[in-house]
């Protein structure tokens, strides 16, 4: 199976950079054709590659200061499914993952303060279906969620020169 090749790690790490690049000017960039690019960035979005164009918002600019990890046993009689959507509706749930081990879900959460996490954290155990959770408090994002290292790596571990 094809991923991507260099061009698209290329032009991926280009918009990261600059998301508001248009395409004429990612063409000029990169050197190739703008209907290239543009079909490129097509096929990308169509295949699940790139997922979205919009602005990276940080929760503590808006004062959401504390951001933690939260996990959670349910009741898994009717799955996984109702409980994550009842999660969705609390705002300050910025992500559900269904994991494995003792745990069944895994969230990360953002709160003004930490008595406000306790708030964002009764909603969570309010939810039908959870029977108990723990959580764990970030201090630092030494590492921040990042994909073009690996998106620049894709090429090179399929043997395409890079």
């Amino acid at each position: 199976m094809t991923t991507i090749d260099d061009l698209d790690a290329r032009l991926i790490a280009l918009l990261t950079a600059e998301p508001r690049l248009g395409v004429l000017e990612c063409s000029r960039r990169l050197g190739v054709a703008r209907g290239t690019v543009q079909a490129r960035l097509d096929r990308l979005t169509a295949r699940g590659v790139v997922t979205g164009f919009g602005p990276d918002v940080s929760p503590a600019a808006l004062g959401y200061d504390v951001t933690a990890f939260v996990t959670m046993e349910i009741r898994q009689v009717a799955g996984h499914d109702p409980v994550a959507d009842r999660l969705a509706r609390i705002p300050e749930v910025l992500e559900v993952h269904t994991i494995t081990g003792a745990s069944d879900l895994l969230c990360r959460v953002v709160a003004r303060t930490n008595a406000d996490l306790q708030r964002v954290i009764d909603q969570i155990v309010d939810v039908q279906g959870v029977l108990r959770t723990n959580s764990i408090i970030a201090l630092d994002t030494p590492v921040p969620y990042r994909v073009l290292p690996l998106v620049a790596d894709v090429p090179r571990r399929e043997g395409r020169p890079t």
